[in-house]
């Protein structure tokens, strides 16, 4: 399976965008969401004479194994397996690696060969997913002043302090430090797996990040795009902070009651979830995010809190 979805290059030197899809192989929306964007710059041209692209955008594909599966992961979550001692233990392997070992080393290597080809004044990271649970979409952005911008941009909620509640993700390792560019990451979660509408707002969000970085003007974004995804945000927090992660292993037979949706209030002491141990409470009043309704990861739950 090719790694590569994508590539397009403008005339005039800029910024270079890769975007993953697929780092989970069960949300394959944003694998059909860069095919569509890649044919559509491709014809953009020909419609609209005026039309300029600035920098480079590259489309990867996560874990090919897991995709081809349909599955989260085969051995691990490859999006938990981004950290310093994880990455210097893949790269020091001399034997041949396996599963998401493999699938660690070639994406790192793929990145840095764009970024080594290019040569970009900066480098934007924009991981694509979907989550399980119904309710709505939401950006992650880090501290960086250009990924909270990013992350407005796409008109979704923008979560503050996920990385403090997660561990070796795509945003923790592309960073400036790790690669020798300035460099800026933000995670766009589009919504349910299975909606069929969760590719269009991944296009949408795709296109407005061309249009925050400077690849595209403003007034080659159609107003769809921002209606898109404003629409289906109109309710939500413009910003929220995580308060509670709530971390889960094979061992501890979790299963999250039915029927939460993303953004959802629940109060303080409400039972959400039972485990080997009894019933899991909510610790305070807050919204819940990403429930977890699958079989594989290890993340139960988180709560939020939407931020003045």
């Amino acid at each position: 399976m090719e790694r590569i979805i994508g590539e397009y290059t403008g005339v005039e030197k800029g910024p270079l965008l890769i975007c993953l899809a697929g780092m989970h192989g069960n949300e394959p929306a944003g694998i059909e969401a860069l095919e569509y964007l890649f044919r559509m710059l491709e014809i953009e041209p020909i419609a609209n004479p005026d039309f300029e692209f600035t920098g480079r955008i590259v489309g990867l594909k996560g874990n090919l194994g897991a995709i081809s599966k349909q599955q989260r992961f085969l051995d691990k979550d490859l999006n938990r397996q981004f950290t310093p001692g994880n990455i210097q233990r893949v790269f020091s392997l001399s034997a041949a690696l396996k599963t998401e070992d493999l699938e660690l080393k070639q994406l790192i290597e793929t990145v840095r060969s764009e970024v080594a080809d290019y040569q970009p004044d900066q480098l934007v990271i924009l991981d694509l997913h979907t989550t399980t649970a119904d309710g709505g979409i939401f950006a992650i952005a880090t501290d960086d002043e250009m990924s909270v911008r990013i992350g407005v941009q796409l008109h979704a909620p923008v979560i503050t302090g996920m990385l403090k509640g997660l561990q070796g993700t795509t945003m923790h390792y592309f960073t400036t430090e790790n690669m020798g560019v300035p460099t800026v990451a933000v995670t766009f979660e589009a919504g349910q797996h299975g909606d069929p509408l969760s590719v269009n707002r991944t296009i949408a969000a795709i296109v407005n990040c061309l249009r925050t970085i400077g690849c595209v003007k403003a007034e080659h974004v159609e107003n769809r795009h921002d209606q898109l995804l404003q629409d289906y945000a109109r309710y939500l927090p413009k910003v929220a902070a995580l308060i509670r992660a709530h971390r889960i292993s094979p061992e501890d037979q979790f299963q999250m009651l039915p029927g939460y949706r993303n953004f959802q209030k629940v109060k303080k002491g409400e039972v959400l979830a039972y485990d080997r141990s009894g019933p899991i409470q909510a610790e305070v009043s807050a919204r819940i995010l990403m429930p977890h309704y699958q079989q594989q990861g290890d993340d139960g739950f988180f709560l939020v809190k939407p931020v003045e």
